[in-house]
């Protein structure tokens, strides 16, 4: 058994041994065939690397002379771009040659022509000069040939002839300032007239003569003794409150109130018309009653003053101004409601800048507020276009508007034309007939002053105020004043009475000239 352990395990080894070496033998067989193998790859690898070199160095090569060519291309036009510009700049330097040698001709021909043009100057300066000289000597001698003849020296003619001259003179400035005066107002009244006329046809506000009373109707005469009261009380009460004069006469049906101020009258009107409808009446309701209506007008009076604002498309017054311009309603001036007044100035200011191109805002602004000065309290003293100056300057009012407030009566300078236009719509709504009511102390003292006035003036015969002092003729004494020296006088009576006196509209100033001769036959 052991033998063939050893046996089987001898014959083992003897395998394994061969099994080795047969495995080896192959295995070196493959590796160098392998070997080989890899070693022609390689080959064929560098092979391919060569070829492909060469051809990439023979593109590049291709590429960078195609770059030089074009860049050679390039070159070659930008120099002959250059050269192209710098013969053109050769011909150009060439032209201006020829063109400065032509002028510098043209300058030696002309020097030649001021040098033989200074020569002949030269001597018809001179002949000019001997000229004189013999003219100075024959004018000599003319003189003192005149001077014989006439008997007159040079002095004593150059006076008579300054003097005649002179005469002349003023006569010609005369005639033409009496030309320019008449043509000057032919002119401004036409256009005046036209600008005036369209203002006036294009507003419409009614006059109404403002009285001192106020009318109320009652149902019958008993109430009148409930108006009186027991021993007088009520009627005493109720003047006491209103500040009115009450006049209970035989007037049927009806009580009459007289008082000056229109808002104490209003007051006591619509007190007692509502007294009269309660049927309460004694000392305590009037009280009451009396405090309540104040109380409303007050009201009213600014919602006024807004209305008026809108009614005439202005804005921006202060809330003090809206009061005192609703506060023109219950005032009067020569009988003419101040409200109604203010409108239609304001209107027709309006109008006329619109005409002129002045701002009509502005202008219609300064119109209703040029008399707001008599609507302040009656305590306060000055005029009233110095106080309405005031309170608008007080509330910031525009400086045009201020300076028109002030001075539509000339308290102060005017500082712009719609100052002007302020002042001419104001006498014109002041000027229309049955506007305003004139005491007849007044009106025949006006008449006096303007007589007294024009009769002042040097040659001055006799003057006589016509047509309600619409008119003024002054007759003259023909020997004193001549046809050209009579307009010059018309325009300054004209003048003075426009500076001096105040009156409504405007004032015609006509100059009567008549010469007459009387003879007697016998």
């Amino acid at each position: 058994m052991q033998t063939e352990m050893f046996l089987l395990t001898g014959v083992s080894l003897v395998l394994i041994v061969l099994s080795f070496v047969f495995g080896w033998i192959i295995n070196s067989k493959i590796g160098k065939s392998s070997l080989s193998n890899a070693k022609e790859k390689a080959q064929k690898i560098l092979e391919d690397s060569e070829k492909e070199a060469k051809q990439l160095k023979r593109e590049k090569l291709l590429e960078v002379k195609d770059e030089w060519l074009k860049k050679k291309q390039e070159f070659d036009s930008e120099v002959n771009s250059k050269k192209q510009k710098l013969a053109n700049h050769e011909k150009q330097l060439e032209q201006r040659e020829e063109n400065l040698e032509k002028k510098y001709e043209v300058i030696t021909q002309k020097e030649k022509l001021i040098k033989e043009s200074e020569k002949i100057i030269a001597s018809q300066k001179d002949d000019l000069v001997r000229k004189n000289a013999e003219l100075d000597h024959l004018i000599s001698e003319q003189n003192d040939r005149l001077e014989k003849i006439a008997a007159l020296t040079a002095e004593e003619a150059k006076k008579m002839l300054m003097e005649n001259m002179t005469n002349k003179a003023k006569a010609d400035a005369a005639q033409t300032i009496k030309e320019i005066r008449d043509q000057a107002k032919l002119e401004a009244k036409k256009e005046s007239q036209r600008v005036i006329i369209q203002a006036i046809q294009r507003t419409a506000v009614d006059h109404s003569v403002e009285s001192t009373v106020s009318v109320v109707q009652i149902q019958n005469d008993e109430m009148k003794g409930r108006i009186i009261g027991r021993e007088g009380r009520n009627i005493r009460a109720f003047e006491a409150a209103t500040g009115v004069d009450v006049i209970v006469d035989d007037t049927p049906e009806a009580v009459i109130l007289s008082a000056f101020d229109q808002f104490r009258r209003e007051v006591a009107r619509i007190s007692l018309e509502r007294l009269i409808a309660d049927g309460r009446i004694h000392p305590a309701r009037i009280e009451e009653i009396v405090a309540k209506v104040e109380s409303e007008l007050d009201e009213e009076i600014q919602k006024e003053g807004e209305n008026t604002l809108i009614q005439l498309g202005l804005h921006g017054v202060h809330p003090e101004l809206v009061k005192h311009i609703g506060k023109m309603k219950y005032r009067s001036s020569y009988g003419q409601n101040l409200l109604q007044h203010s409108i239609e100035v304001a209107y027709l200011t309006g109008i006329m800048a619109a005409e002129l191109g002045f701002d009509t805002n502005l202008a219609r602004r300064a119109g209703l507020l040029h008399d707001v000065g008599k609507t302040i309290d009656k305590n306060v003293e000055g005029p009233h276009a110095l106080l309405g100056y005031e309170l608008t300057k007080k509330y910031n009012e525009h400086l045009i508007v201020i300076n028109a407030v002030g001075s539509h009566h000339e308290d102060i300078e005017m500082e712009h034309p719609i100052a002007a236009l302020v002042q001419s719509a104001d006498a014109i709504s002041g000027a229309r007939p049955g506007a305003r009511r004139e005491p007849l102390e007044s009106y025949v003292k006006r008449l006096e002053n303007l007589e007294a006035l024009a009769k002042s003036f040097e040659g001055v015969a006799k003057t006589y105020a016509i047509q309600a002092g619409r008119e003024v003729r002054v007759v003259v004494e023909p020997d004193k004043v001549d046809d050209l020296f009579a307009d010059r006088l018309a325009a300054e009576i004209a003048q003075k009475i426009q500076e001096e006196m105040e009156y409504p509209g405007q004032i015609k100033v006509t100059v009567i000239r008549e010469l007459r001769k009387i003879a007697y036959a016998k």
